[in-house]
């Protein structure tokens, strides 16, 4: 039985490489950005003092990316912050392929639409370099989350990375794949 592919992606070989390439003019189909990978990561500050809280982050992260996530790690000493090396203080996970682009599908599609008073991304985040990072204040606008289950909100930072070489590629990469900016 054949894969099927996942829906944004098959939006962007069939959509965006040709918009891209008639906006910028490239010569090579391979020249076109395309998406790299995405990084999710939930900081939680907090399990230092309660590091019960940390297997909540990783079973949430785990069940919005569809994959195991990475416990993080302090790498200083910080005695202001009770902080000592090598303690858990967050958890991340890196998608690439098929996953990328199913989580990219529910984060444009599902969740952020499902953000209280939501009126578009910034398009001011991106770092020169074509990539793109998005913070969101809590988890529960994915519908993989339990309400009820939920003992803390936590917020979590999502980064785009792209093979785009300028920003304004990069913008029009994301707003051809459905990324809901502001106008």
């Amino acid at each position: 039985m054949a894969a099927t592919r996942p829906r944004l992606k098959e939006h962007y070989l069939k959509n965006v490489i040709p918009a891209l390439v008639k906006e910028f003019g490239y010569r090579n189909p391979m020249a076109v950005p395309k998406l790299d990978k995405v990084s999710v990561n939930i900081g939680l500050g907090e399990a230092t003092q309660n590091p019960k809280l940390m297997d909540g982050a990783v079973n949430e992260l785990g069940a919005i990316a569809g994959q195991r996530p990475v416990i993080t790690k302090a790498r200083k000493s910080i005695a202001a912050f009770k902080l000592r090396e090598g303690m858990s203080i967050g958890s991340m996970v890196t998608l690439r392929g098929d996953r990328m682009y199913e989580f990219l599908d529910r984060l444009f599609n599902v969740a952020l639409p499902r953000v209280r008073d939501f009126r578009g991304v910034s398009n001011k985040s991106f770092d020169g370099r074509g990539n793109f990072t998005l913070g969101l204040r809590d988890q529960l606008i994915f519908p993989e989350i339990d309400y009820n289950k939920v003992e803390k909100v936590k917020g979590m930072n999502i980064s785009i990375t792209t093979t785009a070489k300028t920003d304004a590629e990069a913008l029009a990469l994301l707003k051809n794949m459905g990324m809901p900016f502001r106008q």
